[in-house]
């Protein structure tokens, strides 16, 4: 298992606070055995966080152009019918993936093909399971267009602790499915809108994988 790139910044500037704040304990309480003791231990709990959130583990992705993977790691929170507004306006079936911070934090197409529209929107930072995250939040909303015609949109959506949204693809690119298409730091959501009429593989409660978990199959 890796780092990912987007991790290293924020794991040099953790380990400049943990080399800055262990050195003014050692200044001004250089005695006190207890507190330099506690501080080493919030310092490694703090390093050992970040290690993990940025995390990359190698995954074997098989395409397949009659599935649609998760494109996230997290729990399942969301089944619905509901309206797409911003793009296919009309009726969708939204899947939502809530990824908490102790989630691996990369993002992957669902599917492979041609992206067709993207957006960025900022916003606001609500907590991610709230009703109006997916249209008042700091997001994107990317739709890909499969070799066989069909559309399938998916939006990364800020939190209240994400505030980075992060993403490697634009109108045009061809992109293959399970390949990393953006990031999101410090937990967050991930809607997908597939068709009426796929086979969701999925129910609410279950947590799944980037890349990996099957979330639905075209019919």
């Amino acid at each position: 298992m890796t780092i990912h790139r987007e991790g290293y910044t924020s794991i040099a500037i953790t380990l400049l606070v943990i080399f800055v704040s262990n050195a003014l304990v050692h200044y001004f309480i250089p005695g006190s055995t207890f507190v330099v003791w506690f501080v080493y231990l919030l310092s490694l709990l703090l390093f050992v966080a970040i290690l993990q959130f940025f995390r990359n583990p190698k995954r074997h992705i098989i395409p397949n152009e009659n599935t649609i993977l998760c494109p996230a790691d997290g729990k399942v929170v969301v089944i619905e019918e509901t309206e797409e507004t911003e793009y296919f306006k009309d009726r969708r079936i939204q899947v939502s993936i809530f990824m908490s911070p102790v989630n691996v934090h990369i993002n992957r197409n669902p599917v492979s093909g041609v992206v067709r529209f993207f957006r960025y929107h900022p916003g606001k930072y609500l907590v991610a399971w709230h009703p109006k995250s997916s249209t008042l939040n700091e997001r994107t909303s990317i739709a890909i267009q499969t070799a066989k015609g069909t559309e399938v949109l998916f939006r990364q959506i800020a939190g209240a602790m994400a505030r980075r949204i992060v993403w490697y693809v634009r109108e045009g690119d061809s992109v293959t499915q399970g390949q990393e298409f953006g990031f999101i730091k410090f937990g967050s959501r991930v809607d997908v809108f597939l068709p009426i009429g796929t086979k969701v593989n999925v129910k609410i409660g279950d947590h799944v994988t980037g890349g990996l978990t099957t979330l639905g199959q075209f019919e």
